[in-house]
């Protein structure tokens, strides 16, 4: 009886150890997603206003044309500037999810958390890229329009179309990384004074 009771004993340390190793791991996972959530928010924000920018300045390119001269020389050097914007923000992206990756994790549910936030960052700067590219296309295009003596300023290059299939379907992003510090928070009970908040 007596050595059965110790088993117990031990097997009930053993589980919690084990869930307080696990609690570690989220406090830690939440600290870093608050540290980086404001960049987080910025980001968004920036990413936002850069697609309804391109959306609007793709929208009147389709509508009228490239146009001629000075016209189709600004279009290509917005389509260079916005690319640059694209390349920016996918390089800000990038620094939070490699924060988020650092993060020493060995237990499944804030592994998942972690996995979950680091798909959803790389889909968007997958798109970002496919962006960046469709504008530089696109620049490079104008820069051949405007090589040409048949050209007149009618129509437009053909990554225009492309970037319209783009940013039209886009969705603005959420705050992913506020949800999840909600979710770490009511999975461990988590509260301000364990985040040091």
């Amino acid at each position: 009886m007596r050595v059965r009771y110790c088993c117990l004993l031990a097997a009930a340390a053993l589980c919690l150890g084990c869930g307080k190793a696990e609690r570690n791991e989220a406090v830690t996972l939440c600290k870093v997603l608050q540290q980086k959530r404001a960049d987080f928010t910025a980001a968004n924000a920036v990413e936002k206003d850069f697609v309804a920018t391109v959306r609007t300045w793709d929208e009147s390119i389709i509508a009228k044309g490239g146009g001629r001269g000075a016209e189709l020389t600004q279009n290509g050097g917005a389509a260079k500037d916005l690319a640059a914007s694209a390349g920016t923000i996918t390089t800000q992206l990038s620094q939070i999810r490699e924060a988020i990756n650092n993060v020493s994790l060995h237990e499944e549910y804030p592994q998942g958390i972690r996995t979950d936030l680091i798909n959803k960052i790389m889909r968007r700067q997958r798109l970002l890229q496919e962006v960046r590219v469709a504008l530089q296309d696109s620049a490079a295009g104008f820069a051949d329009l405007g090589q040409s003596r048949a050209y007149n300023g009618d129509t437009y290059p053909g990554g225009i179309d492309k970037l319209n299939g783009m940013v039209q379907g886009y969705q603005d992003p959420d705050d992913a990384l506020g949800k999840a510090v909600a979710d770490l928070k009511a999975k461990y009970k988590l509260t301000d004074a364990d985040l040091g908040s």
